[in-house]
């Protein structure tokens, strides 16, 4: 595996702070942010999510990833409905409630920095 391949993607123990810092549960459901879906089993689901997505050089760390459930993890992703940009929004402003300075940049692969 590629040095940036495994830099991308979440290790099992930044999967466990995650699931730790969000309790296990999807931070939209946790809010109520469009749960309107019709599949008990897409809401039961947990997935942890990239904000800075692996296709944009997202890191894997505990400070570019949350919980979400299926359902809400593909809305993110496939911008279902035209809510990408809210979903992001929220997103970040849940990432910057955890993490004083959080800074998106600082999520990005870049080689000359590993």
């Amino acid at each position: 595996m590629q040095k940036r391949t495994r830099k991308l993607q979440f290790s099992a123990g930044e999967r466990k702070k995650i699931i730790a810092r969000d309790n296990g549960k999807c931070i939209f459901c946790e809010n109520g942010y469009f749960t309107k879906c019709g599949s008990d089993f897409l809401l039961s689901i947990k997935e942890t999510m990239h904000f800075v997505p692996r296709s944009a050089g997202g890191l894997g760390v505990e400070q570019n990833g949350a919980i979400g459930c299926k359902y809400h993890h593909e809305m993110l992703d496939n911008g279902s409905s035209g809510r990408r940009r809210e979903m992001l929004d929220f997103f970040e402003k849940y990432l910057r409630g955890k993490y004083p300075g959080w800074n998106r940049e600082a999520l990005i692969y870049k080689k000359y920095n590993f």
